[in-house]
């Protein structure tokens, strides 16, 4: 069914005026739909989102409509349906759950369907995670997209702080889960990897630029089909990092070490769309882009530095049965510093995501993605911090395994 905001997208990405035929079209409706378009346009025209004159609807162009436009694009792009988010109580909600550091549905004051409903959009999009069912307990991790969507609907987007280790037990109980359920359905388990591996590939592209959509994503990696007017380079550039996560997944199950071969290796698969960079150690200096308080080692340092890492990274697996709190700990130490290091003239972030998701594998914690509504707070815990802060990181990574194991475990069960 075509709505008020199906209708809008089409006309200001279209641009020009648009006659109602010639929006039934694009919209792909029958004729007998004419009369409801009409309604729709005569409804956005009273929102002043769009205006009629002789030739037909137009957008109007202005600050708050572009946002609007770009928000919905936003949804496009990581295949959120913007019609079920877009709504005054969602953003009721948020502006409610962004008061505290965790909530309850009491706490949101809204009609137990509508506070289930509106729960489970968020949920299945990653802007939610739930840290008790019963009872119900929750948190929404804040990000720009959310707050301008509050502010979209007149809210104020004022955010509780978080405290260190907040959800160090709740990760606990379900690891000791998650054993007891991936034991019991290996093959339910292989399909959840699927779907998170190609979600989790589309996450940590788009954070490099990479404009392909998670509907396209997919298409390409699980229907084997390529999407029209794409570049190629775009295309490589997904189907090498699959092959690049599948190498890790690989050996993980083979109980692999990490070794500054198999990094290097990591690297070569996931640029090869990129052979004069791709498993090469630069030799030049490099920066940031957007970030020139980043800082990254002088090319004649990157060996000795690689050297160290993997030697502090070999005494922690001598470790007998770690603690999970040293666990992470190491795990924002090798995420930060390998960063850092920054090895490679490209492909640094997403060589340093698959190193970490191997390390965590490896001492049996599943972590296969990273959330659409957590990805922000990421960037800005890493290559966008202006300093780093290795405490800051781990705070973030408690809420990536956290939302990793509890959507995990729901789906094995």
């Amino acid at each position: 069914m075509v709505t008020k905001y199906d209708v809008f997208m089409n006309l200001y990405d279209r641009g020009g005026p648009r006659k109602i035929i010639d929006v039934l079209k694009d919209l792909q409706q029958k004729k007998l739909d004419y009369d409801k378009i009409r309604k729709i346009l005569e409804t956005l025209v009273e929102m002043k989102l769009i205006h009629k004159n002789k030739s037909g609807y137009e957008r109007i162009m202005n600050s708050k409509n572009q946002h609007l436009f770009e928000m919905m694009k936003y949804c496009i792009q990581n295949g959120v349906n913007y019609n079920d988010l877009f709504n005054e109580r969602v953003a009721q909600y948020l502006h409610k759950a962004f008061l505290k550091k965790s909530f309850t549905a009491n706490d949101l004051d809204l009609h137990p369907r509508t506070f289930s409903k509106i729960s489970s959009i968020l949920e299945k999009n990653g802007f939610l995670i739930i840290l008790s069912r019963k009872p119900f307990k929750a948190m929404v991790p804040y990000n720009s997209f959310l707050g301008d969507f509050v502010v979209h609907y007149g809210f104020r987007p004022l955010v509780a702080r978080q405290q260190q280790d907040e959800y160090f037990e709740e990760i606990q109980k379900e690891l000791v889960k998650f054993k007891k359920l991936r034991t019991r359905n290996i093959r339910k388990y292989q399909e959840i990897m699927e779907t998170f591996q190609i979600r989790f590939i589309h996450h940590s592209l788009s954070i490099e630029g990479n404009p392909i959509t998670l509907a396209q994503t997919i298409k390409l990696l699980r229907d084997q089909i390529v999407p029209e007017n794409l570049k190629v380079e775009s295309v490589h550039e997904v189907l090498n990092y699959q092959k690049a996560f599948l190498q890790m997944l690989q050996n993980v199950r083979d109980e692999l070490p990490l070794t500054k071969e198999s990094i290097l290796n990591y690297h070569f698969l996931a640029m090869q769309h990129k052979p004069q960079w791709a498993g090469k150690i630069r030799d030049e200096i490099v920066t940031i882009r957007g970030n020139e308080n980043f800082k990254v080692a002088d090319p004649k340092d990157i060996e000795p530095l690689l050297d160290r890492l993997i030697k502090k990274y070999n005494e922690f697996r001598k470790i007998r049965r770690p603690l999970l709190k040293n666990i992470f700990e190491f795990t924002s130490y090798l995420h930060n510093e390998f960063q850092h290091i920054h090895p490679f003239f490209d492909g640094n972030s997403r060589t340093t995501r698959l190193l970490t998701f191997h390390f965590l594998q490896m001492n049996e914690i599943p972590i296969f993605d990273i959330p659409l509504g957590v990805l922000e707070e990421y960037i800005f815990s890493t290559k966008g911090a202006k300093r780093r802060d290795d405490s800051q990181l781990g705070q973030v990574l408690q809420q990536i395994i956290l939302y990793n194991l509890k959507t995990i475990n729901e789906n094995l069960v």
